[in-house]
């Protein structure tokens, strides 16, 4: 192999294997505790330059590949969102390993195939943004022998500040991580709020001013119209303040309004793309197309794929007959059943796998709502089999005793395709690394399948050891356990309840529907504007509906800041090497690094506060407050001199 091309080795598959483990284990742990996780992309990026420059005789190539198959695996986490579900109604005591391991590895092995086709649509055709495959290309390039110093500084510096900021707020916990405001004008609560995180406000400046301002008119939608509304029509409970009474609502009633925006939106930018994924489609299933393709551009080979698409399949039916076996009868209507797994894992997979695509591809995979996409899935599965249902063609037993099979059935299928959204999100973001410094697809596509089989090997006994070590909200292992450090496991209890509420008809539709509404209105609007050559991306704003404020507040403010202080001297785009660009991307690699540390002494302790030196609250605040201040003010002089001519 020539030492300069070097990319799929042999040791960059244990070093990637070894990366997993680490990054899969912690995302689950803090998934399961506090609903977030972390983007494993550049942290794996960070660790494979380190450890095979160590070894000698590594390549930019080689690198990516090792980082493609750590953040696959780490992404496959994201079924902790779903699968914990079947635990806490009662169908499994624990997590079965080849149930729970093969679920996990077709559903992200779903999610490998249909990004062949997106990939063409979504990175080689499209000039989104990808903030965080934009990030690694440039953390992969400044650090190669020939790299930019001058730009390998700018990350640098980027990269300590946002370590020190993270550190100080997330490890030591001597400033805050973040403000809030609550304002009451008669019975109307009105609520803003942002993070100290340095990594958004990079992924504001690499998303650009469209991307921010769409998503802080979701936080306007949200915040400043549809909690207050809420406020002053809803009894206020004694003793609650008000702060945390407009959470409450966001939380259980103005998320749902985001998710119908995002499902319309969803739909919109698939149907958008029906034609450059249909291509897509025929050029990545064309021998004869891949033939006089570079090898820079060139997917797994078509023969492959459809073996793979066979696989898939087979896979699926077999794993969902074995689960429906011992709890329904053995007749046509389990075979109707299976198509309905089925025809959900490929058809309304491919759809959310587009959308999450084209959202990573807005925001980056950090701050893309997998959540949201989990809401739609369900929703629209448990519509699907009400709707066969009501024609007579659903077992029996699927609908006893309060449709508990029913449930458990549409918590499987939906960990499938959580697991295709997930991988979906992040493995375009690895394609648009690999297509900036020249990687081969086809061999990304391979280490992603690989990263998705080392994911499901690790997910189920990690599993299975936090549920015996700690339980969940509300199911416990055993008797005598401490329910105070039970594992708060936020998504599947809402998706156990999201699916329960369907299927016993006693789910309020009002906010889904309003959502909706706001979805196509905004549809309309971002029409309207694109006659004036501007934009409103309905699906960004929808995101703001749903992210946590100070997500999208803080992105806003990373946007703002590059269009003033650099765009002056750039009026069209950033430079990939330019000064912001790397100060953006060193900004993300250096929370998330920190974020690693913190998550990996969590998962090992079960302690969050391992670090925290216990300060007052005044001194806490003031102090997060001035410090993320001056790092704003360093970022704006650091653009501003670097945009003045030479």
């Amino acid at each position: 192999m020539n030492q300069a091309t070097r990319e799929l080795t042999i040791r960059g598959l244990i070093l990637g294997t070894l990366i997993t483990v680490i990054f899969t284990a912690s995302n689950v742990y803090l998934g399961l505790k506090i609903g977030l996780t972390f983007a494993s992309s550049i942290p794996a990026t960070v660790i494979s330059m380190a450890v095979l420059r160590a070894l000698g005789g590594n390549t930019i190539l080689e690198n990516n590949l090792v980082q493609t198959q750590a953040s696959a695996a780490g992404t496959l986490s994201c079924v902790f969102a779903t699968i914990p579900g079947l635990v806490m109604i009662g169908f499994w005591s624990g997590f079965p390993f080849w149930q729970s391991f093969f679920i996990t590895l077709l559903g992200g092995a779903t999610g490998v195939l249909f990004t062949i086709p997106l990939r063409r649509a979504l990175v080689t055709h499209s000039a989104l943004p990808y903030p965080e495959g934009v990030a690694c290309a440039e953390i992969l390039r400044v650090a190669s022998p020939e790299g930019n110093q001058q730009a390998l500084s700018a990350l640098m510096r980027g990269s300590a500040i946002a370590a020190a900021l993270t550190f100080l707020s997330t490890g030591l916990r001597v400033i805050r991580d973040g403000w809030s405001a609550t304002l009451a004008f008669g019975p109307s609560i009105f609520r803003v709020q942002g993070a100290y995180s340095l990594a958004l406000v990079g992924t504001g400046y690499l998303v650009g001013l469209t991307g921010g301002l769409a998503m802080l008119g979701g936080v306007i939608i949200g915040w400043g119209i549809a909690v207050p509304w809420l406020s002053a029509i809803t009894p206020h409970p004694a003793g609650l303040d008000n702060g945390s009474f407009a959470t409450g609502l966001w939380v259980h009633k103005v998320r749902f309004m985001g998710a119908g925006t995002i499902a319309i939106a969803a739909c919109w930018t698939v149907f958008s793309l029906l034609g450059p994924v249909s291509r897509g489609l025929r050029e990545a299933f064309s021998q004869t197309h891949r033939a006089a393709l570079d090898e820079t551009d060139r997917d797994l080979p078509p023969p492959v794929m459809n073996a793979l698409l066979g696989a898939l399949i087979l896979g699926l039916g077999v794993l969902f007959s074995l689960f429906l076996w011992p709890v329904t009868s053995h007749n046509a209507l389990l075979l109707v059943m299976l198509a309905l797994g089925l025809g959900a894992c490929l058809f309304i997979g491919f759809l959310v796998a587009s959308a999450c695509g084209y959202m990573a591809g807005i925001i980056g995979s950090s701050s893309s709502p997998i959540s949201g996409i989990s809401i739609i899935s369900v929703v629209a599965l448990c519509m699907a089999l009400m709707g066969l249902e009501a024609l007579h063609l659903v077992p029996d037993a699927m609908t006893a005793h309060d449709q508990h099979v029913a449930i458990a059935y549409v918590l499987f299928v939906l960990t499938a395709l959580t697991g295709s959204a997930a991988i979906s999100n992040d493995n375009l973001q690895d394609l648009k690394t690999g297509q900036i410094v020249g990687a081969s697809p086809w061999k990304q596509e391979v280490v992603l399948l690989i990263g998705c089989v080392v994911g499901a090997l690790v997910i189920p006994p990690v599993l299975n050891v936090l549920y015996q070590a700690y339980g969940f909200v509300g199911t416990l292992p055993r008797p005598g356990m401490d329910p105070s450090r039970a594992l708060a496991a936020p998504q599947p209890a809402l998706m156990v309840d999201i699916a329960r509420g369907i299927l016993l008809h006693d789910l309020d539709w009002t906010m889904i529907l309003i959502g909706a509404a706001i979805g196509v209105a905004l549809i309309l609007i971002d029409r309207l504007l694109k006659l004036r050559k501007l934009a409103l991306p309905p699906l960004a704003v929808g995101m703001g509906i749903y992210l946590p404020a100070d997500v999208s507040v803080t992105i806003a403010i990373g946007a703002v800041i590059g269009r003033l202080f650099d765009r002056m001297a750039h009026p069209q785009s950033h430079g990939d090497d330019s000064t912001g660009t790397m100060i953006a991307s060193g900004f993300i690699v250096g929370e998330s690094l920190v974020g690693v540390v913190i998550a990996v002494l969590s998962g090992m302790t079960g302690h969050g506060d391992l670090l925290a030196i216990p300060v007052g609250d005044g001194f806490s605040g003031i102090a997060g407050i001035g410090a993320f201040a001056l790092c704003l003010i360093w970022f704006a002089l650091a653009l501003r001199k670097a945009s003045r001519p030479v």
